[in-house]
């Protein structure tokens, strides 16, 4: 088989390889064709209602670039019909990527402070949750995100919402927005609330800012897997600790590059993060605002890494084991990657 023919025929494999995804945004993950629909509702934003200058518009000169169109898509979302629409359709995008399981990033201050009430809110998402999984069957689950350039005022906020109101399908609290000027350990106070009430800590640390900032992560807000860590490999004890304590990595690779994290991708530590023995897992983070979706990361991670199906399903078993799933649904995601496999390797065109 040609090398063409071989990624190809990983690609195939790729997407029909049931998925569990840990780190993606529920604003990031509007598709162009939502977001226009959401413009179109709301005329009076800066963003695009053409598809076709959506492309140009998701052009990211760095990250505060980013973060500034992220925030404008943000707010088109103004009321609890287009939390619905949007969590229903995300989930919908999920489907036609065999992903089975999402922990989605949400940030509900960016709506309450837009007019939406919480409850309305918590229902709104909590209503698409039940319609996705009974009608797409895709599990969601949510980790409500503190938008650090909002401030205290913000973490005030989401504790409240995630503590006091506590949507059934709430598992994760998280940090995410800027690091540079963001410092981590002000958040405690915050995160300690959310795990007394048995929420998962859940923050983005090292993406943008040197090691630091994941040990801030780790020893203060007590973070059980790290949201992107990109610069982690820059300090070999970090390593050690994050290998030791098997502390997952959410990597979103292609994100990296759009934001200007990292500068190519053959300059991605997640080379180093695999050799290191660290638990990686791969994830889109905005996926539509970067062009890209979970099974486009897959195969980057795979050519990164020279993996082959069973190096990919090792991969896809890492989410599982990584998730906030019970253990009757780690076994059975877990069972059914495996399958997806077997079946690969029983079939007679890809024997050796």
């Amino acid at each position: 088989m040609s090398d063409t023919a071989a990624a190809a025929d990983l690609e195939t494999f790729i997407a029909g390889l049931p998925k569990a995804e840990l780190h993606v945004h529920h604003v990031g993950s509007a598709s162009p064709r939502i977001v226009a629909q959401l413009a179109a509702r709301h005329p009076n934003a800066k963003v695009p209602s053409d598809p076709q200058q959506l492309a140009e518009y998701f052009t990211f000169r760095d990250f505060a670039h980013f973060i500034e169109v992220y925030l404008s898509v943000v707010d088109l979302i103004r009321d609890a019909e287009d939390v619905r629409l949007l969590t229903y359709e995300v989930a919908r995008d999920m489907a036609r990527q065999n992903i089975r399981y999402a922990e989605l990033t949400v940030t509900p201050f960016s709506s309450t402070r837009r007019g939406i009430p919480d409850r309305e809110f918590c229902d709104a998402i909590e209503d698409a949750r039940k319609a996705a999984e009974a009608e797409l069957g895709v599990v969601l689950r949510w980790c409500f995100d503190i938008p650090g350039e909002a401030g205290l005022e913000s973490a005030e906020e989401t504790a409240r919402i995630a503590t006091e109101l506590q949507p059934a399908g709430l598992v994760g609290f998280g940090l995410g927005g800027p690091e540079i000027g963001v410092p981590r350990p002000q958040f405690k106070p915050y995160f300690d609330r959310a795990r007394a009430v048995g929420l998962h800590s859940v923050p983005h640390a090292g993406e943008t800012t040197g090691p630091q900032t994941v040990w801030d992560a780790l020893r203060h807000l007590g973070a059980e897997r790290i949201g992107h860590g990109t610069t982690s490999t820059q300090d070999p004890a970090l390593v050690d600790f994050l290998g030791e304590n098997r502390i997952p990595l959410e990597v979103c690779p292609t994100s990296n590059i759009a934001t200007r994290a990292v500068a190519t991708l053959e300059e991605h530590p997640i080379r180093e993060m695999f050799a290191a023995g660290l638990k990686v897992t791969i994830n889109s983070d905005d996926p539509p605002m970067f062009g890209t979706d979970l099974n486009h990361e897959y195969a980057v991670a795979a050519r990164l890494l020279d993996l082959d199906e069973t190096g990919v399903t090792a991969l896809a078993k890492n989410a599982v084991d990584a998730s906030f799933l019970d253990d009757a649904g780690k076994a059975a995601l877990g069972a059914e990657i495996d399958g997806h496999l077997a079946a690969h390797r029983a079939d007679p065109r890809h024997r050796a």
